[in-house]
């Protein structure tokens, strides 16, 4: 068994005195883990950063196995990666939401998403805004995808001003306005085209896609939302000149969920 894709390096762990194995997220394969051989020489280590873009072959004698990659250098971002705190933490966190995804399930969608917010990490607003889209798409594919197109109370596609934590979907304002306090509010740049997020937009939409996660896939998987976003968002919000705020219970009608930092 042999192939040869494009992939992102997500992670690796120690194998042995010599070898690590290494996590990619490929173009055409999903997320895929391999043993490299040397992977923890001088020549290899540089290469084996997260962000990195890579050629990876792999081999196996049968499909199932581990199977063994090896890598050909495309784009060394780490070292870019390295120079901000937003940077750092978003490469972490969205390798634990694709770790979320079934292994070698291909989602190329995803993989040329990520390609795309490694470019812009650099750039709070931009990371924050790239970094939702990417949270909302993660949820579709794990098939709990959110209707912000239309108003699940009338239909409307315009002025939709809410989302239903219930159901996920959007509320318009004027079918939402009685139960403003228990939904959330839905950012300008989720529900208009071409509009540009600002610092209260992409806190209610980091505040919203946390929610929906915990409810639908940490909690039922008995797993922590990871640390990493956490600290991606925190950062975020510091580097745009606004504290992050902890969600609120009273807004959703359910417990507290943490998922920015106090």
């Amino acid at each position: 068994m042999q192939w040869t894709d494009e992939a992102i390096i997500l992670g690796i762990r120690r194998h042995g005195e010599t070898s690590v194995v290494a996590e990619v997220m490929t173009r055409a394969r999903g997320r895929h883990l391999g043993l490299v051989r040397g992977g923890r020489s001088r020549a290899l280590q540089p290469v084996l950063q997260p962000g990195n873009a890579v050629e990876v072959t792999w081999r196996a004698r049968l499909d199932e196995h581990l199977g063994e990659f090896r890598m050909e250098p495309v784009e060394l971002r780490a070292a870019r990666l390295m120079e901000t705190a937003t940077a750092v933490y978003g490469v972490q966190a969205m390798a634990a939401l694709l770790r979320l995804l079934p292994e070698r399930d291909p989602h190329p969608h995803l993989y040329t998403s990520l390609s795309v917010i490694l470019d812009h990490l650099h750039d709070p607003k931009d990371a924050g805004e790239l970094f939702v889209r990417f949270e909302i798409a993660v949820l579709e594919d794990l098939g709990f995808g959110l209707d912000l197109a239309r108003c699940a109370a009338t239909g409307a596609r315009e002025d939709l001003a809410f989302i239903s934590p219930k159901s996920g979907r959007a509320v318009s304002r004027t079918a939402g306005l009685p139960y403003a306090e228990r939904m959330f509010a839905l950012p300008p740049f989720l529900a208009l085209e071409g509009r540009a997020a600002d610092r209260q937009s992409l806190e209610d939409a980091l505040r919203m896609t946390g929610y929906f996660l915990h409810r639908h896939v940490y909690e039922p998987r008995g797993i922590e939302i990871s640390a990493a976003r956490n600290g991606f968002v925190q950062a975020a919000m510091k580097a745009l000149g606004t504290a992050p705020a902890a969600a609120d219970a009273a807004s959703t009608g359910e417990k507290t969920i943490d998922i920015l930092l106090p």
